[in-house]
């Protein structure tokens, strides 16, 4: 049977659909022959399509001038997203619901409202040559100066730089009775100190690039500050548990995709005489690929109707830990086996599962590697045992 899904989720669930197939699907190998960019004039007319579907910040409440849906109904988004390759599904932004739940009235008019509503871009700078998953190794400082912070460090794979006009940059205090805690800002681009100091190519082909940034002496107004002093990683854990979800949901389209692809594919493709489909080795590949995949769309959907009953936030880390280790890395089996299905042509960049290949890769890396997320979840064991976890 088909998951429970209800009837206008289901209807969200066809539309976003037709609209990746139809609309955004067809630009696939002109950005991946064109540094990851749409043609000239789509990529503006996708968005108004996007805001006319009600996906623009899909996760912020409808009063905040967001699309307000629900968990579940962004991950059956984000999964539909996931369906397409070359990061062209990122049109559809989310900007971080926490942040905007915690920004006083000038910081919503400044940054946050105009992000929402897709007038400016925010992109997040946490991310430092020694400090990836282990968030608190940063060394990137905030010092108080009267009404100023000043901001000193280097962040690396500040991802959607060149698509953003502002940051959110954590950093840690020092001096003052909170040393030590977790700040975060919002950052201007053109705030004098902020430095690109270079923009490394990636394995993936996106338009969206991930450059390494100086901050030297920045100086922000105290009113910048996110929220209070050491309130920095509280919004952290909040991103990490959200995106953690969605990229479970977008490993899962990917890996519908690539199945339709490479079945497709292996029951036209001939071979001793036979389309190869009808061979065990290709069957055994395709029929792992489906089991894996309904394993993790069922953990990914439930997770999301759980955060729609809004449970234990502590259990659900550990949860959305469980579901990014499980469908990034079963995404990743999925597209090994679809390279194979599909011989040589699987290692052409035209073809959908060389694609899949290069980009699932990093999904086992950001917002958390797979042994970190391991760590999280066995930790969790430890602390609330299988019951509170799995039950």
């Amino acid at each position: 049977m088909s998951y429970p899904l209800p009837k206008e989720i289901r209807e969200l669930q066809a539309g976003v659909a037709a609209f990746i197939d139809e609309e955004v699907m067809p630009h696939e190998l002109h950005a991946e022959m064109n540094e990851g960019e749409f043609p000239e004039g789509v990529e503006a007319k996708l968005k108004q399509r996007v805001a006319a579907l009600g996906l623009r910040a899909m996760n912020i409440p409808k009063e905040m001038g967001g699309g307000g849906l629900s968990y579940l109904a962004q991950t059956i988004v984000s999964e539909q997203l996931g369906r397409v390759t070359n990061g062209l599904g990122w049109i559809v932004s989310t900007p971080a619901r926490g942040v905007a739940e915690t920004a006083t009235p000038a910081q919503f008019e400044r940054w946050v409202g105009p992000a929402i509503r897709g007038e400016r871009g925010e992109c997040y700078a946490i991310t430092e040559a020694a400090a990836g998953s282990d968030v608190d190794a940063i060394q990137t400082t905030a010092r108080r100066e009267g009404d100023n912070y000043v901001i000193n460090g280097e962040k690396w794979h500040v991802t959607s730089y060149n698509h953003a006009d502002f940051m959110l940059v954590q950093a840690k205090l020092v001096g003052g009775a909170n040393e030590g805690a977790h700040l975060l800002f919002f950052v201007d681009h053109d705030t004098p100190g902020v430095e690109v100091l270079r923009t490394p190519a990636y394995t993936h082909t996106y338009s969206h690039h991930h450059p390494i940034l100086a901050f030297k002496e920045v100086k922000v107004p105290a009113s910048h500050l996110v929220g209070a002093e050491g309130d920095g990683m509280a919004f952290t854990h909040d991103w990490f548990r959200y995106e953690r979800l969605m990229i479970a949901a977008r490993c899962c389209g990917a890996a519908q995709r690539l199945i339709e692809e490479a079945s497709a594919f292996a029951q036209q493709r001939i071979a001793f005489g036979a389309p190869i489909s009808k061979y065990q080795g290709i069957q055994f590949m395709l029929a792992d690929s489906m089991t894996e995949l309904w394993a993790a769309r069922l953990m990914t959907y439930q997770l999301a109707e759980a955060h729609d009953r809004g449970e234990d936030v502590k259990v659900l880390h550990a949860q959305c830990s469980m579901a990014k280790l499980y469908a990034s890395e079963m995404a990743n089996r999925v597209a090994d086996r679809a390279v194979q299905i599909f011989g040589g042509r699987g290692y052409m960049r035209e073809n959908v599962a060389e694609r899949y290949f290069r980009e699932l890769r990093v999904d086992r890396i950001w917002e958390g590697t797979s042994e970190v997320q391991r760590v999280i979840i066995a930790n969790q064991l430890y602390k609330r045992g299988q019951t509170a976890l799995i039950s």
